[in-house]
């Protein structure tokens, strides 16, 4: 897939959540809400400030994110469901140790 985002948005792949709950008990699908959580697939070059330059992204690609439950528009290319949002949408950038 090759998608480039435009200006200050990003391509997200959502994170698929656990199929059984910590007591072991399964979730059907339509009782599970949509992950919060997702890896970055891509990154447009920036917004442009109030003098006309481009502030580079604070997200890259790889980097695992949390962002609100009602972010993004969700899109299907290549089979694949992502969603692209503003990178303001993003909550913050998941460490790994």
């Amino acid at each position: 897939m090759k998608l480039r985002p435009l200006h200050d948005r990003v391509v997200v792949r959502r994170i698929k959540e656990e199929e059984k709950s910590k007591g072991g008990i399964i979730i059907p699908d339509t009782a599970k809400e949509k992950p919060q959580e997702g890896i970055v697939v891509s990154v447009g070059k920036g917004a442009r400030g109030d003098d006309n330059e481009i502030i580079p992204m604070d997200v890259k690609p790889k980097d695992r994110v949390l962002f609100g439950k009602w972010s993004g528009t969700e899109v299907t290319i290549d089979g694949e469901e992502l969603l692209i949002m503003k990178e303001s949408d993003i909550l913050g950038v998941l460490e790994t140790k």
